[in-house]
């Protein structure tokens, strides 16, 4: 009669069968993988976009088709804008992801534009024609290996390279930066396209003259591997009571941005290239009082 109604040979079966509903409450544990998380790649994967960006503006350069290839540039340039805050957004920043987007930079704004140009308007003058788009690309690679040569990663691997900024440099760039020089030298195709659209023929075939884009290649290059001190907006502070100006001023250009793209993205290239004076002057205000209080803190001190 042993085993029947609860007897001793049931008590192991009772004893498996809570060590078994023991594991299945037991909170699964993955297995711990090393490296990156997703979000950390994501400013890496808008790199690789706007590289692809400025690839297929360079097909659509072969092709003829310009409005598409401008179009595209100007998107590098977007999220070109957007990968690096964002990087620093989600702690994503890297040397792989620094390297990786001078790169894409050179290939956006140094190499397509210039062969755009030159495809645009600059072949007609032949060998001639090509001597401003390989000084362009040359003065991008320039101005990029000069940015990467000032990046110090950590103490472990010491970069030749000018010396860090003072403070109130840091809302400069050294020169123009590539976006902003792409969207420089792409300036005569921005008239052009506008001008077309007005019905202006005669100032349209003036801005695809190959002398006018040339020149501009030339000056345009030259501003960024210069050490023209040039506002970055990266740390810039609005005062308040220009805050409602400069948003009124913003939508009105958004505003003229979709119903007169062409005259809008020419617009901010003569924007940008005004305000490089006003630039240069806050620099050199900035630098005159870091001076000033710099002198007045050694004489403190040697009167102490």
């Amino acid at each position: 009669m042993e085993g029947v109604g609860g007897g001793p040979p049931q008590r192991p079966l009772r004893k498996g069968l809570r060590s078994r509903l023991r594991r299945l409450r037991r909170p699964r544990t993955r297995p711990r993988t090393k490296g990156p998380s997703f979000n950390q790649l994501i400013p890496n994967i808008l790199t690789m976009l706007g590289l692809c960006s400025g690839l297929t503006a360079v097909r659509f350069a072969f092709e003829g088709r310009w409005e598409h290839a401008a179009v595209l540039i100007v998107v590098a340039a977007a999220i070109d804008g957007i990968d690096g805050r964002l990087a620093r957004l989600l702690k994503g920043t890297s040397r792989f992801g620094a390297e990786f987007d001078s790169l894409s930079d050179f290939l956006c704004f140094g190499v397509a534009p210039a062969l755009v140009l030159y495809l645009w308007t600059l072949h007609d003058a032949r060998g001639l024609g090509f001597a401003p788009c390989l000084l362009f690309a040359v003065c991008s690679a320039l101005r990029l290996a000069r940015f990467n040569a000032s990046i110090v990663d950590a103490p472990a691997m010491p970069l030749s390279g000018p010396p860090p900024k003072p403070a109130f440099a840091q809302s400069f760039f050294t020169g123009v930066p590539a976006p902003a020089g792409a969207g420089l030298a792409l300036f005569p195709l921005f008239a052009s396209m506008a001008f077309r659209e007005w019905d202006w023929p005669g100032f349209a075939r003036a801005a695809q003259h190959p002398l006018f884009a040339g020149a501009l290649l030339v000056v345009v290059g030259s501003l960024m591997v210069s050490t023209l001190p040039t506002w970055s907006f990266k740390n810039f502070k609005v005062r308040a009571d220009y805050v409602l100006p400069i948003l009124l001023g913003i939508g009105a250009y958004v505003a003229v941005l979709l119903t007169e793209p062409w005259a809008a993205l020419a617009a901010a290239g003569l924007i940008y290239g005004a305000m490089l004076p006003f630039s240069v002057r806050s620099y050199a205000r900035l630098k005159r009082e870091a001076d000033a209080m710099l002198e007045a803190e050694e004489e403190g001190e040697a009167a102490a």
